[in-house]
């Protein structure tokens, strides 16, 4: 049985070694590292001592493997993974500027990650909770549908869905936003955008207009990432802030992912909303202490002792 799903891109990801060099500039690179926000999410998940799986797929190749042996090791189940031979495993390749912004060059559509089947439907009657991000949906239309199809059936079966719209302009080819996210928010229990986010899906002009927007579809939780500000939560009985830890930044990417797995596993295990906050903040702050996507993914034993010290 898994607890916690998840679906779609599992990619490696390539990453300038040195900041303000552009990808199209001869320089080097650190890398391959296992990635994708969805892969990022469940690995995080599984450490934190759930149930946990994939609906995605990657290239019979050294990529591929090197990413299956990472979610293994990890206790992820990747029984729901495919691998291919005709579609290599996809890529990511990342420059960082000084300011803190990235520059993402994405290998997906046309890679193993742009074919992703659902599994037989009585694997999935059993989840409590399937996590989708709004990059997977922006793939293709084929791994859209995928995603569609398996967050009705966890949401006829009981189950909860979660949603981070996690925008890559990169990634939507001039596709309208509501047309790409449009069924997965209609389905939506727990949302966690940032503030920008939260704003663009619903076209308010301000958070109290969007959270109005939301909670009438029927959103029961929203949870805006606010950077060093911390987190807030709103539902029907709280509206609270909690800051965030202080840290060393050194690579941001996969840190939102971190913080979405250390807020579900926080939901799902009844702790509240301060205590899932500062266990999603601490998440993402080991996450984003460590270069590399994954890297900063740690068991809840260490995340438990990070909090406390």
């Amino acid at each position: 049985m898994v607890e916690v799903l998840t679906a779609g891109e599992i990619l490696v990801e390539i990453m300038r070694k040195d900041l303000d060099v552009p990808l199209d500039i001869q320089g080097l690179f650190y890398g391959p590292f296992a990635s994708g926000a969805p892969a990022i999410f469940i690995d995080q998940v599984a450490c934190l001592g759930h149930s946990a799986g994939i609906i995605g797929s990657v290239g019979k190749d050294e990529f591929g493997e090197k990413i299956i042996k990472r979610l293994d090791i990890d206790g992820v189940d990747t029984s729901f993974i495919q691998s291919h031979v005709e579609y290599p495993t996809a890529v990511a390749f990342v420059s960082y500027r000084k300011e803190g912004s990235r520059k993402f060059l994405y290998h997906i559509p046309y890679a193993a990650a742009g074919h992703v089947e659902l599994p037989d439907t009585e694997r999935l009657k059993d989840v409590r909770l399937l996590h989708v991000m709004g990059c997977s949906l922006m793939v293709n239309r084929e791994v859209r549908e995928t995603i569609n199809r398996a967050a009705r059936h966890v949401k006829e079966k009981g189950g909860l869905i979660s949603f981070d719209p996690n925008i890559r302009i990169e990634l939507l080819k001039g596709e309208r936003l509501e047309d790409v996210i449009g069924t997965v928010l209609e389905l939506t229990d727990i949302l966690l955008p940032g503030e920008r986010e939260l704003l663009e899906i619903t076209g308010a002009s301000s958070v109290e207009e969007a959270v109005k927007k939301l909670q009438s579809r029927n959103i029961s939780t929203i949870v805006i990432k606010k950077g060093g500000e911390g987190a807030r939560l709103i539902d029907k009985n709280s509206d609270i802030t909690v800051r965030p830890f202080s840290i060393n930044e050194v690579d941001p990417t996969g840190a939102g992912d971190a913080f979405d797995a250390g807020f579900v596993c926080g939901y799902l295990e009844g702790l509240g909303p301060e205590k899932c906050l500062s266990l999603a903040n601490a998440c993402g702050a080991l996450n984003a202490s460590y270069f590399g996507p994954m890297e900063g993914v740690f068991h809840r034993n260490y995340v438990d002792y990070f909090i406390k010290s």
